[in-house]
């Protein structure tokens, strides 16, 4: 798969199969997140791995619609400086998150953001030191083969080029 058919096909997948990523896989995933670009290569991020079932289902408690990971097979939880030091933090650790969805899909495998509403209890449960913030994370499994995927928003589509795009001016 090229990365146009990747961006043209990827979409937000909930429910996953019942079945472990092999090793390899996660692996690939995670040092996708690690080859991704960042401002003045600073690297802001660490990422814990959660693969346990039971890990799963109480780390999907820490956001409001973050339920999918509970059935993810992996969940990555993106650690980052505070946001305070520079602005790009966040924008780094999206583009993190962008590449190991690639690489993911490219692989077969689904995956959704989730934003983690309680970051006390999220380190909590994973132990990371207090100069490290939790903002969001990623559920990833095999997607449900015929089973529709929830969809949150009642949304529908995406906007047209020409309603996003602007040329020279607004």
């Amino acid at each position: 798969m090229d990365v146009s058919e990747a961006i043209r096909t990827k979409h937000a997948v909930r429910s996953f199969e019942d079945k472990p990523l092999p090793e390899e896989v996660v692996r690939t995933i995670l040092n996708a997140g690690r080859l991704a670009q960042s401002a003045k290569n600073m690297q802001p991020w660490q990422f814990v791995a959660i693969q346990d079932k039971k890990a799963l289902n109480a780390f999907s408690k820490h956001g409001h619609h973050a339920t999918h990971i509970a059935g993810a097979a992996l969940a990555v939880a993106i650690l980052t400086f505070p946001p305070e030091r520079r602005f790009s933090i966040l924008f780094d650790a999206g583009q993190a998150a962008a590449y190991m969805q690639l690489a993911a899909w490219e692989l077969g495998v689904g995956s959704c953001l989730a934003t983690i509403y309680q970051p006390d209890k999220a380190r909590e449960q994973l132990g990371f030191p207090d100069e490290w913030h939790i903002h969001i994370a990623i559920s990833f499994g095999y997607p449900t083969v015929g089973k529709p995927q929830p969809r949150p928003s009642p949304r529908k589509g995406r906007m047209s080029f020409d309603e996003v795009v602007h040329w020279e001016k607004w």
